[in-house]
């Protein structure tokens, strides 16, 4: 298990180095100035010295080596020293990765987002999985009865529907209509008693039930045939006639079998949760990572998209990796060579 972990973490290192020279190549092509927002009374000496301080004129080797020595090392060395106070080497010399818009360091911008996110997300995703694998489970057991179907009916609307829709119908009724839950998510409302926990909640609601709706639909979907794989084997036989109680071999035996193909669904749609956010978050005005992303996009801050789509880079090869080695605890049968 160890140097199977060792040689995935080698090939997961050089498959995020091709992915960041890519889409640095990508981005470094696309059209955009760090001086294009400025003020047009700059003069033009000014913005020329702004350019240069940036390295915008320098070779694209020469940028991409930096920005990967930014990212890889710097980064986390200054993350480390202001969340334990461990120094490493001279932090004084380290550069950061800038952002065009506002001047300041992009990881700074995204450690500010995070908690929005991570509220909003991982909420929406541990309920979604929470609702899919049950309907799943109870779809492949009791298959084409009435649950079955108005289970599949709902999955096949849930993953065919945009998010994007969802949340627009879900505003016009439950916002415009009903006027039940606010058509916007505040980022500068702080929890400091039961009534602004409430309101804490009511804000949550609508985008949370759109991603959780939206990835658990398939996820059920993908469970149910999981189970119904494992439901007829020999092995659900033999536990059947040796006396064990039908809900033990559902849980038990078959769920677990089940499961492995699921992790892989699970550790697949995390990262991409975190890229689907983005529409969800502009309809809602969730202040997150995925409405920084669209705003550095139309304001071509190049450095932002560089190192986000880059960290969501990081988040598939990582859990992959997660899903892989589950794979080995949920299936003893399993082995790595």
């Amino acid at each position: 298990m160890a140097n199977y972990i060792i040689r995935r973490t080698v090939s997961g290192m050089l498959t995020l180095l091709a992915i960041s020279f890519v889409l640095f190549a990508i981005l470094d092509l696309a059209p955009g100035d760090p001086t294009a927002n400025l003020p047009p009374t700059i003069p033009p000496e000014v913005r020329l010295q702004i350019r240069e301080s940036l390295g915008f004129n320098e070779p694209f080797p020469t940028r991409y080596t930096r920005w990967l020595r930014q990212f890889l090392w710097h980064e986390p060395l200054n993350i480390l020293e202001e969340t334990t106070g461990i120094v490493i080497g001279d932090s004084a010399a380290r550069t950061r990765i800038l952002s065009w818009q506002t001047r300041g360091p992009v990881i700074d911008l995204i450690i500010e987002r995070i908690p929005q996110t991570l509220w909003v997300l991982g909420t929406a995703f541990i309920l979604g999985i929470l609702i899919a694998i049950p309907v799943g489970v109870i779809s492949a057991y009791r298959q084409y009865s009435l649950f079955d179907q108005i289970g599949t009916l709902v999955a096949m609307i849930g993953y065919s529907v945009p998010t994007f829709f969802t949340g627009l119908l879900m505003i016009i009724i439950f916002s415009v209509q009903l006027g039940w839950f606010p058509s916007f998510y505040d980022t500068t409302h702080k929890v400091t008693n039961w009534a602004s926990f409430v309101v804490q909640v009511k804000q949550m609601v609508m985008p949370v039930l759109v991603l959780a709706f939206f990835n658990a639909a398939s996820l059920s979907r993908f469970t149910r045939s999981a189970v119904l794989d494992n439901l007829n084997q020999d092995y659900v036989c033999t536990a059947r006639s040796k006396g064990i109680g039908e809900q033990s071999v559902v849980l038990i035996h078959i769920l677990r079998n089940s499961l492995i193909p699921v992790v892989t669904l699970i550790a697949l749609q995390l990262p991409s949760v975190f890229a689907g956010s983005i529409i969800t978050e502009q309809i809602f005005r969730v202040n997150g990572i995925g409405q920084l992303l669209i705003t550095a996009i139309q304001g071509a801050d190049i450095p932002t998209v560089q190192t986000l789509t880059s960290i969501y880079a990081v988040l598939i090869v990582f859990f992959n990796l997660i899903a892989d080695i589950v794979y080995g605890i949920l299936d003893p049968h399993i082995t790595y060579s």
